[in-house]
């Protein structure tokens, strides 16, 4: 199979299946074959019934639906897992994402030899105080922090070759940093395509500012876990050895002023209770960071996704 169109969607039910209708004309002109794989996060409206219609008429409709809202990252994750195309195209379901641009997205893929092509919407027709300005701010971070050439890490239309997805773990929030994680496992060969942005023609956004909040802290988690998720010693070690070492220093210092220097009270001394408390936090930093290197040595549990139902997918 050729591609595999992964598209996560919550309370979509307008545009579905002018999406999948428009997806069908561009995978047929340019005789891909091909997979669209819906995953369903917990929508109360009538979207998962739009898909097993849609199911029905053409075995490439695939679906999975979860219980509940577990999120994008979550949606995606399952995707990725039952994908099977050569190269696996990521697409929001709000019509914003033209399926136009798949062929390129999949001829850079296949071409150039590339592991993931992001799309970049220069030109966006978002808010722009809601989401185009938070947005460059947060894309010139994620730049300067992890020296990434990309314009923009929140793009939904993404390719990726499908080892790539078979070999990342996306969770929490974490699918707008899919090429740091992909970075990090070593697939090294990614690009991007300026593409077409178009305006919302049903519905409202399902994301608000509180996105670009949470988009913050997990930048900091995405850093910390790239940097030290098989190595958490070297962080909370050196750090720990430190301050109890500075502790240390501070109480060599009163101990010597105590018994050499005439009437030094060293327990009414601030200095006494910083240095203890440096040797304390010290060892406790220590002891973290090798649970954290046992710890890190186990399997990791995998999250549990609770799938009320699938449509034409045999796992």
């Amino acid at each position: 199979m050729d591609i595999s169109v992964v598209i996560p969607f919550y309370n979509e039910e307008e545009s579905l299946t002018e999406l999948n209708d428009w997806i069908f004309r561009v995978m047929k002109s340019n005789h891909f074959s091909f997979e669209i794989i819906y995953i369903d996060d917990g929508s109360s409206d009538n979207s998962w019934q739009i898909v097993k219609n849609l199911s029905k008429l053409n075995l490439n409709v695939k679906g999975l639906s979860f219980r509940r809202n577990y999120g994008k990252s979550a949606a995606l994750n399952e995707g990725f897992k039952v994908a099977t195309g050569d190269v696996v195209v990521t697409m929001d379901s709000d019509l914003q994402d033209s399926p136009d641009e798949i062929p390129g997205l999949y001829n850079m893929i296949t071409e150039e030899n590339l592991d993931i092509v992001s799309g970049w919407k220069k030109k966006r027709y978002d808010s722009t105080l809601a989401k185009n300005i938070p947005s460059k701010i947060f894309n010139w971070t994620s730049r300067k922090l992890f020296r990434s050439k990309l314009h923009d890490m929140n793009c939904g239309l993404k390719a990726y070759k499908l080892n790539v997805v078979k070999n990342i773990e996306v969770y929490g929030e974490m699918h707008r940093y899919i090429p740091i994680i992909a970075k990090a496992a070593g697939f090294t060969k990614i690009d991007e395509k300026i593409v077409v942005h178009q305006k919302r023609k049903y519905g409202v956004t399902k994301f608000g500012l509180d996105r670009f909040i949470k988009g913050y802290l997990d930048l900091i988690s995405i850093n910390f876990v790239s940097r030290f998720s098989q190595r958490p010693m070297h962080f909370f070690g050196t750090l720990g050895s430190i301050l109890f070492l500075v502790g240390l220093i501070i109480a060599s210092y009163l101990a010597y002023a105590k018994f050499f220097m005439d009437g030094y009270k060293m327990t009414e001394r601030p200095l006494f209770y910083f240095g203890l408390l440096s040797m304390i936090l010290g060892v406790q930093l220590f002891l973290t960071g090798f649970l954290a290197e046992m710890i890190s040595r186990l399997a990791r549990e995998k999250t549990n996704y609770q799938i009320k139902e699938s449509l034409n997918i045999n796992d």
